[in-house]
C-alpha cells in the first residue's frame, strides 16, 4: 500500500498490518537539496501535527516490540493516477491531441522539479523495507528530480508534437515548493533501485 507522496507508518504485529498515510512535504523542513528521514519536522499546521504524531507513535510501538515501519514517500506515478494530478492531466491531454482533438492545457509553474518514480517500483521498495528488521524509518524515493517542463516535452515528443503550441502557462502562479526530491541512501542500502526511468514512465502513461 502506498500514498501519492508522503510517509506511511506501518504498524505490524504478525500477521496484522495497519498503515497511516502522511504527505511528506507538509511535515519536513527541506534543509538540503535532497530530503532525508533524519531531517527535522515542520509542524506548520494541525494537519502536519497529526501526521507527525503518527511517526512518534510508530517509534513508541517499536519499544513495545511491535514491528513498526515509517516510510517517507515522495511523488510516484502510474496510469492509475487521478485525472486532476499533473502527470495524468498532461498525459490525458497529449493522448487527446494524438487522437486528433484540438485540445490545449493550462498549467502553472513548469520549472518546479520533483520525482517521477513509477508506483510499482515504490511498492517493491516498501516490500523490501518491511522484510528486514535492522531499519524501520526511511525515505522512499528514487532521488532523481525532473521539471514539469521536462515531463511535458517528453510526453509531446512521444507523439511528435511541440508542447509549446498546446500549453498555456498561468501567469502569477506560485508553486508550494521549487524542488522536492529524496535522498534515498537508506533504502538504497537495502539493495533496492528504481527500474523505470522517466522515458519509460511517459510511455506507460501514454499507452495504458
Amino acid at each position: 500500500m502506498y500514498s501519492n507522496t508522503g510517509p506511511i507508518t506501518y504498524f505490524t504485529w504478525r500477521p496484522i498490518l495497519l498503515p497511516a498515510m502522511m504527505p511528506f512535504l507538509k511535515i519536513m523542513l527541506p534543509l538540503q537539496p535532497a530530503i532525508k528521514e533524519t531531517d527535522p519536522f515542520d509542524a506548520r499546521d494541525a494537519y502536519s501535527v497529526s501526521r507527525i504524531q503518527s511517526v512518534y507513535a510508530a517509534r513508541y510501538y517499536r519499544t513495545l516490540g511491535i514491528r513498526a515501519y515509517v516510510g517517507y514517500f515522495f511523488n510516484h506515478d502510474s496510469p492509475r493516477r487521478h485525472e486532476r494530478h499533473i502527470s495524468k492531466m498532461i498525459a490525458d491531454v497529449v493522448k487527446s491531441i494524438a487522437s486528433g482533438n484540438d485540445t490545449d492545457l493550462k498549467i502553472g509553474d513548469i520549472s518546479v522539479r520533483k520525482e517521477w518514480a513509477f508506483a510499482g517500483d515504490i511498492v517493491e521498495a516498501v516490500w523490501m523495507f518491511m522484510q528486514q528488521e535492522e531499519l524501520y524509518e526511511s525515505v522512499i524515493g528514487c532521488g532523481q528530480a525532473y521539471s514539469i517542463e521536462e515531463y511535458l516535452a517528453l510526453c509531446f515528443a512521444f507523439i511528435g508534437k511541440d508542447w509549446q503550441k498546446y500549453v498555456q502557462i498561468t501567469p502569477g502562479f506560485r508553486a508550494e515548493y521549487r524542488q522536492l526530491v529524496a535522498d534515498p541512501s537508506t533504502i538504497f542500502s537495502l539493495g533496492w533501485r528504481p527500474k523505470t526511468d522517466l522515458k519509460q514512465l511517459v510511455k506507460m502513461m501514454l499507452t495504458a
